[in-house]
């Protein structure tokens, strides 16, 4: 298994009490969020989703690696930990970040780029959950969201890969994206180590005949039933 040390995460970084320490360190953390591509060879693309089974309490992380680009499964690994940090909207990477982080730990090998169930910087403050691990840990990272949480945009042509901006504040802060033809778009944005114009290339390159790529599906299935 890897190690947290291994993954790089920033141990320093200190861990908030309260939503106002939360507000704060999101803000201070956002400047550190790579915008541009920087991502090597790819051979392990993995998902990443929490699910809170037995009333919310506890956090099930999963990480699902697939191999790339044929988009076969070759690890996994799930993490359970009590969760300590309120349900607040905005703030749900402090609740979800210390079991995604033990799942990962619980890898043989970290993946070469993580697609992350939730919003990378299409959040209020520029600093979703995409953008979090990201930043935690190094690794590229690309915030793929079935629902908007802000922004706003132009209706999505009808056609398999087409996508138009999500703007906010009179900023691009992620892409609309139609995945597939006849079903709802969605949202993808910058984690940490891409361009957006990448992230949505990554995101259909892991898409196949459904709407949400399959390392989110992968992991979606972990998270849920540990199946």
């Amino acid at each position: 298994m890897v190690s947290e040390d291994s993954i790089g995460i920033a141990t320093d970084l200190p861990w908030p009490q309260t939503p106002a320490q939360a507000i704060a360190l999101q803000r201070e953390l956002a400047g550190r969020v790579l915008r541009v591509d920087d991502v090597g060879s790819v051979r392990r693309v993995a998902g990443v989703d929490v699910g809170f089974p037995g009333g919310g309490q506890i956090a099930r992380a999963a990480v699902a690696v697939l191999s790339f680009p044929d988009l076969r499964p070759v690890e996994q690994a799930v993490a359970e930990l009590p969760v300590a940090f309120p349900y607040v909207p905005g703030l749900l990477s402090f609740r979800e970040l210390p079991a995604v982080l033990a799942a990962l730990a619980g890898l043989a090998e970290l993946p070469d780029l993580l697609l992350v169930d939730g919003q990378g910087l299409a959040h209020p403050r520029r600093f979703g959950i995409a953008c979090h691990l990201g930043v935690l840990t190094g690794l590229p990272t690309i915030g793929v969201a079935k629902t908007r949480l802000v922004g706003a945009h132009d209706p999505v042509p009808d056609r398999r890969g087409a996508w138009v901006p999500l703007h906010d504040r009179g900023e691009v802060i992620g892409a609309v994206l139609r995945s597939r033809v006849g079903v709802r778009p969605i949202y993808v944005s910058v984690g940490h180590r891409l361009s957006l114009e990448r992230a949505v290339e990554w995101v259909m390159a892991c898409t196949g005949r459904y709407r949400l790529p399959q390392t989110t599906r992968a992991a979606h299935a972990l998270a849920s039933t540990g199946a």
